[in-house]
């Protein structure tokens, strides 16, 4: 009943929400004729008032900052007039071709590849790209499909897929017509569509009501593994807690959990997602379905805080995106830094991690952040993240996320405790919504204006500028002992060196170098692979948590257990390891942890930072 009650409301806003004598594009798709690993896509395109067009594929889109290049998928590009007859097409480049006496323009035909299990170099993360697998699966990232005029990206698109009858679409584009074989979806202009993937497959489906935002779920799980109920189940709550950390009413009404899971490797050799304003596309592995749930929850809490920015808060570069030669914004640290903090903040704050663990994934950020240049400007970074910083994007979500916590901090200081991150997000976005984008060059300025002179500041120095961040100072506000380096006796896991193996999915011990007595005892040999650790599983996705929870958990002479995958000519062969756990004395890098006896200012920052208000 529930999906029922969703999809009627798709349609009622629908009607509301388009004209029907509009100029707009008219796409067709047809999943139930798949030839070739291609499908066929015909445009009929609005009136063409100017003499010469050109049909573009994006280079790039948001999200991902990295070179795409969708057109080179497409085998075949005709036009045709009004009458039916062909029109000349000059290839231009990759993504772009020309067509004169545009005014006779009426029709695309062409036949695009998917990417899942392209042959082509260059391979795209799977959550970006598309899938066509004939009568299972079809993930329709829409830019990696269908096309547009330049200078007509403003324009309606009205996109007729037809399917298979087993198979069911899943989107948060509004519907115009629902069947057994065929959906309409509506999109206001080019880049809503791009903004909202579809995906196709039998019906997994589950609903969950957050305030007034429905949020759907869909499963792909070829071997039906995980279920959408189970996802539900295990996302449920942090959602909740979301709404309730953005301050009750959330910026969309609906949000799509699209999630494609794979047996075997995929080409680009790794998982994980893609979000945009109102739904995430998600590509992992087949594993365990607990571990699996508890990933897809990890992300789900990153991914969906997108609905505060970019969505509603967001620079002139995304606002007016250029799918063929994007300009890049100053501020990855706030798009995905900040949202990255308040997937992790907005846990510890409702009950869904302890404070300790929330220490710890900090810290974490603090250690990977370690391997980027910490002298590099975030700003500088993000504004070349497409060329010369590429190899620095990663940081975004370390070193930006770490931006996100000193910032919330020192708000909570300087409003002593009723000004937050969140309040401040807030407060921009009652002036640059998701229709006025703010400038980019004026961003520190706004955010003085609105708080105080020392946030600007704040943000001029450590964002804008190459000083490292000042954890002892900022944490020492909220009781948090902070060491750049410290002398620490803990349970070791043998001082190995770890790597991945992409055949079989698995952590890999690469070498020995640096192997103490743990190690030697419990018998790890080079080339291992590591299966379980007392009992549980050492996914890519589990194995940071199960990692964490045996250092943590263990007291030193337990009886530990590590079953490996052990190269036997040629075949694994499972062999479990065993020996007594031991600690041993290290010198832990960003050493943080609760101060035994903070002073009463302390301990009422720390419960303004980590406690939420009743």
């Amino acid at each position: 009943m529930k999906k029922l009650i969703f999809l009627f409301s798709l349609c009622a806003m629908c009607l509301s929400s388009f004209s029907q004598g509009v100029e707009k594009y008219r796409v067709k798709l047809d999943l139930s004729n798949v030839v070739n690993d291609e499908l066929e896509v015909e445009i009929t395109v609005p009136k063409v008032t100017k003499d010469v067009v050109e049909f573009q594929m994006p280079k790039i889109v948001p999200g991902t900052y990295s070179i795409s290049d969708f057109g080179r998928f497409i085998t075949r590009l005709d036009a045709y007039d009004t009458t039916g007859n062909p029109i000349a097409i000059k290839k231009l480049g990759v993504n772009r071709w020309e067509i004169r006496n545009a005014q006779r323009l009426k029709t695309f035909r062409y036949r695009i590849e998917d990417s899942f299990d392209t042959k082509l170099d260059n391979v795209i993360f799977e959550p970006a790209g598309t899938n066509f697998e004939e009568g299972k699966n079809f993930v329709l990232n829409n830019f990696g499909i269908i096309g547009y005029l330049s200078d007509m990206k403003n324009y309606p698109y009205e996109v007729e897929i037809r399917k298979p009858k087993k198979l069911y679409g899943a989107s948060s584009l509004p519907q115009k017509m629902i069947s057994p074989d065929k959906d309409i979806w509506l999109a206001k202009d080019y880049f809503h569509l791009h903004d909202n993937p579809i995906m196709y497959c039998e019906p997994d489906t589950a609903t969950i009501p957050v305030g007034n935002c429905e949020v759907l779920i869909s499963v792909y799980s070829p071997n039906k593994i995980l279920t959408a109920d189970a996802v539900k189940e295990n996302v449920g709550a942090t959602l909740e807690a979301q709404r309730k950390y953005l301050g009750g009413i959330l910026p969309v009404d609906k949000y799509a959990i699209l999630i494609y899971l794979f047996d075997g490797a995929s080409l680009s050799g790794s998982a994980g997602a893609l979000e945009h304003s109102t739904s995430t596309v998600f590509s992992f592995p087949e594993g365990d379905p607990e571990q699996l749930a508890s990933s897809i929850r990890d992300v789900t809490a990153h991914e969906f805080f997108h609905i505060v920015t970019p969505l509603n808060i967001h620079s002139e570069q995304i606002h007016n995106y250029n799918f063929i030669e994007p300009k890049m914004s100053k501020h990855l640290w706030m798009y995905e830094g900040c949202t990255e903090y308040a997937a992790q903040h907005v846990q510890v704050k409702y009950d869904l991690m302890s404070e300790e663990d929330f220490l710890d994934v900090m810290r974490q950020k603090m250690l990977v952040a370690s391997v980027y240049n910490d002298t590099l400007p975030f700003t500088k970074m993000s504004k070349h993240v497409l060329d010369k910083y590429e190899n620095q994007y990663g940081n975004v979500y370390q070193k930006g996320a770490l931006i996100g916590m000193c910032l919330d901090i020192l708000l909570l200081e300087k409003s002593n405790g009723e000004m937050d991150l969140q309040q401040l997000m807030r407060t921009l976005a009652k002036e640059y919504g998701a229709h006025k984008p703010f400038e980019d060059e004026k961003l520190f300025e706004i955010i003085g204006e609105k708080t105080y002179p020392e946030i600007q500041a704040f943000l001029e120095t450590y964002v804008g500028g190459p000083a490292q961040l000042p954890f002892a100072e900022i944490l020492n506000k909220v009781g948090v002992e902070y060491a750049a380096e410290k002398e620490v006796s803990k349970i070791t896991f043998g001082g190995i060196s770890l790597g991945y193996n992409i055949e079989k999915q698995l952590i890999q011990v690469n070498g020995l170098d640096n192997a103490n007595d743990f190690a030697k005892k419990i018998g790890f040999k080079t080339g291992d692979l590591l299966y379980k650790l007392n009992g549980e599983e050492l996914t890519p996705t589990a194995f940071q948590d199960v990692y964490n929870r045996f250092v943590k958990e263990t007291q030193e002479g337990d009886k530990i257990e590590i079953t490996v995958l052990r190269k036997k000519k040629d075949d694994f062969k499972e062999k479990t390891l065993k020996a007594k756990a031991q600690k041993v004395n290290t010198m832990e890098r960003h050493y943080v942890k609760m101060m035994e006896n903070p002073s009463e200012e302390q301990l009422k920052l720390r419960k303004a930072w980590l406690t939420a208000k009743e």
